[in-house]
């Protein structure tokens, strides 16, 4: 009677998994976000995941990104926002700002770059799900003044937009900040937010964006007072249309 054949795993594969379970071993999986010890090889733990999940409700206003059904919407807006003047066209958000989100979102200001592919995939799928997915020509992402963009070493809108790229699809850095501003969130009204920003963007000469759908990346929308002005100064350029797509929309009740 003849023997079965005897099959192997390739070395490759089992000097990787023996490589694997000694990386474990000396240095066990946390979660990317809160640092809780996992029990698999995931990024997120638990409860991390889920408070992501819960924050990123599918269904939100298309004119300023918060929670709201769609029965709720008259003339593609929310209740909330009815009477505010939007330059940009429309919105796309992973969820709302709180909870494992704005951690994660608040690491990846602040040097945790590492970051950058989870959060770049959450706005992939968000973007993905948008009506104006197919209409991008370029990204574009929320500037930073010199000053700042040196202490920080990076602008987090610009490595988003660098998870969007594709062959048909490029970044425009053709938005610039002009003007040092205060942080948005130091800034105690909406109508102050507006002031701290009036005036703060320009387009470099011999741009590429006239008669072009521009889509604005950033972190956290608050009130729309940045993106406005951007997309307001983007317009102002000869854009045909301008979108806008953030990680989180702030301003949610999540009580």
């Amino acid at each position: 009677m003849k023997r079965p054949k005897q099959r192997f795993l390739p070395a490759g594969v089992v000097f990787a998994s023996l490589w694997q379970g000694f990386n474990h071993l000396l240095w066990p999986a946390v979660c990317v976000n809160c640092g809780d010890p996992l029990s698999q090889s995931h990024l997120l733990c638990g409860k991390c995941l889920q408070e992501l999940l819960s924050s990123a409700g599918p269904d939100y206003c298309p004119r300023c990104g918060l929670d709201v059904s769609p029965y709720a919407l008259t003339n593609n807006a929310c209740g909330k926002c009815q009477s505010t003047k939007f330059h940009f066209d429309q919105i796309a958000r992973t969820g709302i700002y709180a909870r494992a989100l704005r951690k994660m979102i608040l690491a990846f200001k602040n040097g945790r770059t590492e970051l950058q592919s989870m959060l770049g995939s959450l706005a992939n799928g968000a973007l993905q799900a948008a009506p104006f997915a197919g209409k991008i020509d370029f990204f574009v992402p929320v500037p930073l003044h010199w000053s700042k963009r040196l202490i920080r070493g990076y602008n987090q809108s610009y490595l988003l937009c660098k998870t969007l790229r594709t062959s048909e699809r490029k970044i425009s850095t053709d938005l610039v900040r002009i003007r040092y501003t205060k942080a948005q969130p130091t800034m105690p009204t909406p109508a102050a937010r507006e002031r701290n920003v009036a005036g703060a963007f320009a387009v470099r000469k011999g741009h590429c964006l006239a008669g072009r759908s521009i889509c604005l990346v950033d972190d956290v929308k608050t009130t729309g007072a940045t993106l406005n002005e951007c997309a307001r100064v983007l317009k102002d350029a000869d854009a045909s249309a301008v979108y806008a797509l953030v990680l989180a929309v702030a301003g949610q009740n999540t009580n």
